[in-house]
């Protein structure tokens, strides 16, 4: 599933970096949501993607499986957030794709959205195996939820364009997925105790 979401993320970054068939649909839907819905809110929403309200939810998730006795899966999500910068700085620097409301560059892929997608999934990985059978559904829900969320607002914003965060979708998705490819033990490194 890893390697799907990577072609995905692939020629989702072409159709952006070479002006493919799908970027005029992008900036035409981008432009014309721009400022709609309530200004607080969608702020508010965007900014779940801010490294200071994201990452204490992470740190908050590894603390709980490490006090729990799991040793890998809070690695692997340390992991994954450290891979955040180190993988979408390069693409933002390369692909040097226009913001929406600004000729400056370094839109695609939203870190925003990869910060919200990998903060909130892994802390859901982390911390569902250890709640009980009919509340465990929830943290994975959450976490779809915040990361939709965040996207919206990013949108609505008008800080990033639907693709933009959609690419960080894909490639963060990949990166979550990891460790749960052929060969690695999965997020769940022991038995909830």
């Amino acid at each position: 599933m890893a390697v799907f979401l990577l072609v995905l993320f692939a020629l989702t970054a072409w159709q952006v970096a070479t002006g493919g068939p799908l970027r005029g649909p992008d900036e035409r839907t981008g432009r014309a949501v721009v400022g709609h819905g309530p200004a607080r809110l969608t702020e508010f929403l965007a900014d779940l993607g801010n490294t200071q309200i994201a990452l204490p939810v992470l740190g908050c998730a590894i603390a709980w499986a490490l006090v729990r006795g799991a040793r890998r899966a809070p690695l692997y999500a340390a992991l994954a957030m450290g891979a955040v910068p180190l993988l979408v700085v390069p693409l933002k620097v390369w692909i040097a794709r226009p913001g929406p409301l600004t000729e400056a560059t370094g839109y695609f892929p939203s870190g925003h959205a990869a910060t919200a997608m990998v903060a909130y999934g892994a802390a859901a990985l982390l911390v569902a195996p250890y709640l009980r059978r009919p509340w465990s559904w929830m943290m994975p829900v959450a976490a779809v939820l915040l990361t939709t969320a965040t996207g919206i607002g990013l949108v609505l914003r008008g800080y990033h364009w639907p693709l933009d965060v959609l690419g960080s979708w894909l490639l963060c998705g990949a990166v979550l997925l990891l460790p749960l490819g052929p060969g690695c033990r999965g997020w769940r490194s022991q038995p909830p105790k």
